[in-house]
């Protein structure tokens, strides 16, 4: 029978989604296992083995957990009911554009014309492929304002490199080695530092104006012949658009350094807005994110890149090329930057993206960004009276709060996250852009119902109402649905178990 006290818990905390919490617990696969069972059993090696092969020959056992068939499938089963995914309900990370990934994007790339073909068949005998990748660079040129588009790399970070690796190119092209400055806004993804260092190439920090965008002052001071390029997101990680992005590239290229666009954000303009128009020299295009494909936890990704007349010459190879009504990979060019992947590019995910645009059409591609930003702007209409809002205006596809009028209350950013838990919600982006203090970055996107983000706000709310009202216990306890309780996140992160103890 439940107690007085704990129903009374129960009715103060109302869950605003379909999911209550986690069910049951899961032990590990060793903590499963058992001597009797065995899931597969391998034959034996008949003959003799090469004595060079007797070297690598197991001298312990290797210390697989014994279990049945069901017992394995089971395990792995019920693992992937812990996970919160896009099916299981919202999820608003910022800057992580987690929309919902239509079925019949998983229909076309199971077709068997496209799903078991190889990378290195023939070009006669993929020719059907090759027109669906062709036809989808074209798209991807258009909508993004470019000439030209490598499919190859594998997602966003490799998308940054490979931009850069085509920029220090043509920067040595033009005798200008010395030139490897790179300016990167404090508000910029981790990556864009790490793929400039990659590149032999150093940052410089822009400080972010009062408004969240790019200070054009800041900017100039950093102009210099050293400067190889400048790395900007737009919309930047704020929330916010770039409206001085024109007088932003004109001074780049005065100086003698080209423009690297961070396509993270293109969800917010597609349709309706090209970089290419805006001056920026190249750019990388998540289409797993603007154009749906499941991810998360490492991928899948493509990051295709798109560049100008400037860059065209350093593409990678080899690229899809057409020569009258037949399709082929050009495996060589002279100024390319080389391969950056072992194949075209990641063909499942571009073609999830080519269907994703195909549904849409030519004539309905701005509902994207649209809808994702009028999204956005309703969550920060609704909220905007009980969180605080560092930058005014509207948003893009992201709206952006702080914990500012929590925190006095002594409630922080992370007790609101985990609160969500408990309410049915994962958690928004928390702490993150850096450049704000207790930062949520809450990222609804187009395919989500009024109804979802009105119970997703109706949570939220609550929340700040119970730290108006005292009740802040509970936030710090938060979560208590799951079996997983809180967890001191930074030593996870910094020392992980990844080894079971062998006895």
């Amino acid at each position: 029978m439940m107690s007085a006290s704990h129903e009374n818990q129960t009715h103060k905390t109302r869950t605003y989604s379909a999911t209550a919490g986690i069910q049951h617990e899961e032990p590990l696969l060793f903590e499963h296992e058992h001597l009797a069972a065995t899931a597969i059993q391998l034959p034996g090696v008949e003959g003799e083995v090469d004595d060079a092969l007797n070297a690598f020959a197991r001298q312990t056992p290797a210390g697989i957990p014994g279990l049945s068939e069901p017992e394995a499938v089971r395990h792995f089963v019920r693992l992937s009911q812990w996970n919160h995914g896009i099916e299981t309900g919202f999820y608003p990370l910022g800057s992580c554009t987690m929309k919902y990934n239509p079925r019949v994007n998983e229909q076309v790339v199971r077709l068997p014309g496209l799903a078991h073909i190889h990378p290195d068949q023939p070009d006669e005998t993929v020719q059907g492929a090759l027109a669906l990748l062709y036809e989808l660079q074209t798209w991807l040129a258009e909508i993004s304002g470019f000439s030209h588009i490598t499919l190859q790399p594998a997602a966003g970070a490799h998308g940054e490199v490979t931009g850069l690796m085509m920029i220090r190119a043509a920067l040595d092209a033009r005798g200008q080695q010395h030139r490897k400055k790179v300016l990167v806004p404090d508000s910029a993804h981790g990556t864009n530092p790490a793929s400039a260092a990659l590149c032999g190439m150093y940052t410089v920090e822009l400080k972010s104006g009062a408004d969240g965008r790019i200070d054009l002052d800041e900017l100039k001071a950093h102009l210099d012949d050293d400067t190889a390029a400048l790395m900007m997101t737009n919309p930047n990680t704020a929330g916010a658009f770039e409206s001085d992005i024109k007088e932003i590239c004109q001074l780049v290229h005065a100086a003698g350094g080209l423009v690297y666009g961070d396509g993270a954000n293109l969800n917010a303009l597609v349709g309706v807005a090209r970089p290419g128009d805006m001056g920026i020299d190249c750019l990388h295009i998540n289409v797993h994110k603007t154009f749906s494909t499941p991810h998360g936890g490492g991928g899948p990704g493509g990051g295709p890149v798109a560049v100008n007349e400037t860059l065209a010459p350093f593409l990678p190879v080899p690229r899809i090329v057409k020569d009258g009504e037949h399709y082929r990979l050009l495996h060589s060019s002279e100024q390319s930057i080389g391969s950056v992947l072992g194949a075209i590019g990641q063909t499942g995910v571009l073609l999830r993206a080519a269907a994703y645009i195909a549904a849409f059409g030519k004539n309905h591609l701005h509902k994207i960004a649209e809808d994702a930003v009028l999204n956005a702007n309703y969550v920060l209409s609704r909220l905007k009276d009980a969180y605080h809002v560092p930058f005014d205006g509207r948003c893009k596809h992201e709206c952006l709060l702080t914990d500012a009028k929590q925190e006095k209350h002594g409630v922080k950013t992370l007790d609101i996250a985990k609160q969500l838990i408990d309410l049915g919600f994962h958690p928004m982006t928390v702490y993150f852009p850096l450049i704000v203090h207790g930062a949520m970055l809450i990222e609804p996107t187009e395919t989500e119902s009024r109804a979802t983000l009105d119970a997703f706000c109706d949570a939220m709310l609550e929340i700040a109402a119970q730290c108006e009202a005292g009740e802040t216990e509970a936030l710090h306890a938060a979560p208590v649905k799951p079996f997983r309780r809180r967890l001191d996140e930074t030593q996870a992160a910094r020392k992980p178990v990844l080894v079971w103890p062998q006895t």
